[in-house]
Parts: structure tokens; C-alpha cells; sequence
């Protein structure tokens, strides 16, 4: 199945010269998301995984559906104030700013095996961000995975270290 057809790109969102690419029309399609979750079991052992964590707030998406999959536990990667407990935190530099994804402090033992997925992989600072709390709070990053790629932007670069995982491609800015 071509996953891109089912992915919408909306222009200058969030600014101007910016082609969004909304993953909520591929959600939408039931046999879609199905496959799109699909791709990624095929892709990883489960036997290899024991937690499957979901970047703030799209990876959430992929990563409940897949931890149901195989009966794995579900962590999310929160952006500040949003875990009501004791967190973890990580910061990481965006194009504008700074930004930090949190993760409760009994989420991840020493040990664990964990997959990390967002929905789609640009300069990677926020998957990078994942890694390095998982692996701050004792965890081992079993892998990273993204339904979308942009090729041009070189962040698949900083996952060099770990099993990596991407489906739909795109490989310009004009998108």
C-alpha cells in the first residue's frame, strides 16, 4: 500500500513556506493506519522490546496501537506539565527554541528494552531528545521508527546507532 496518499500536506503550516504533512487523514483510513502500524511490527522483534514509547503528541498514535499489538507497555514522552507525577526530563534544541519532553520517573527500569516511535522524522531533535532520556533513566533504545521521513533534512543521521525504521519518504523541500 502507498502510504503517501493518504498523507495530506497542508502548506505554510505552521509559517509560511512550511508543507505540513497531516497523518490524520492516514488515521483516519482503517486499513491505512492498519498497515502503517503493520509495516513497523514487521519491521522490529517484539521479543527484542519491552516498552514501546510514543513521542508527544502524533507518536502517541502509533506507539498505543502498536504496544496493543504485542502486549508491551505504552510510555508517553510528555512535554512539560502534562504527567501529573515525578518526571524525567530531556531538552532539546528546536528551530525557534528549546523544548523538553518528560516522562515519568517509574516509566522505564534499568534494562528495559524500549521502541521509540514518532510520526514523522525531520532534523531529529525530538526522537534524539527520546533516546537520551531513555538511556538517562537506565533504558536501552531497542530502536526508532517514523511513518514519514524527509530525506532532505539528514536527521535519520543521529540514529546511526540504533535499529531505525521509516515508511513513507520524501526526498525534497518543494513537498
Amino acid at each position: 500500500m502507498d502510504l503517501e496518499k493518504f498523507i495530506r500536506t497542508v502548506p505554510d503550516f505552521p509559517k509560511p513556506g512550511i508543507g505540513f504533512k497531516d497523518i490524520t487523514t492516514l488515521i483516519h483510513n482503517g486499513k491505512a493506519f492498519k498497515y502503517a502500524v503493520d509495516e513497523m511490527a514487521d519491521f522490529f522483534d517484539p521479543n527484542e522490546i519491552d516498552l514501546v514509547a510514543g513521542a508527544e503528541s502524533r507518536g502517541f498514535v502509533f506507539a498505543s496501537a502498536l504496544a496493543y499489538k504485542w502486549e508491551k507497555g505504552n510510555v508517553l514522552m510528555r512535554k512539560p506539565g502534562k504527567l501529573p507525577y515525578k518526571t524525567v526530563s530531556e531538552s532539546y534544541q528546536l528551530e525557534y527554541g528549546t523544548d523538553s519532553l518528560h516522562v515519568h520517573i517509574d516509566a522505564i527500569q534499568k534494562g528495559q528494552r524500549v521502541l521509540l516511535i514518532d510520526d514523522l522524522l525531520a532534523t531529529g531533535g525530538t526522537m534524539k531528545a527520546c533516546c537520551n532520556l531513555v538511556e538517562k533513566m537506565g533504558g536501552i533504545v531497542a530502536g526508532v521508527a517514523f511513518v514519514i521521513e524527509l530525506d532532505f533534512l539528514n536527521g535519520k543521521d543521529l540514529f546511526k546507532d540504533y535499529k531505525f525504521f521509516s515508511s513513507v519518504h520524501y526526498d525534497n523541500e518543494d513537498i
